[in-house]
């Protein structure tokens, strides 16, 4: 059964009575297109919402990269010959 039907407490008696109901107010020539609409107005909300959510996180990473520090430049050591310290007699 739908997660739908789960939320709303709905058992089979219930679904079976409200989709009679509805035969009967519409008619069912009237269904199927009253059912394409519904499926078109469900895809694009949903479309909706995945746009909203994608720009969301887009800020989100945006804003997270610009927080961190730029990497720090590591330069080579500069290397130079080695000290050679020279002896000197003292008397």
């Amino acid at each position: 059964m739908s997660s739908l039907f789960l939320f709303l407490n709905l058992g089979t008696q219930e679904t079976i009575l409200i989709v009679f109901a509805i035969l009967i107010m519409f008619g069912g020539k009237k269904l199927p297109e009253l059912a394409r609409g519904l499926g078109k107005g469900i895809r694009e909300f949903k479309d909706a919402s995945d746009g909203v959510k994608q720009e969301i996180h887009d800020q989100m990473d945006e804003i997270h990269n610009k927080s961190l520090p730029a990497p720090a430049k590591i330069e080579a050591p500069v290397q130079s010959e080695p000290v050679v310290k020279q002896k000197t007699d003292h008397l």
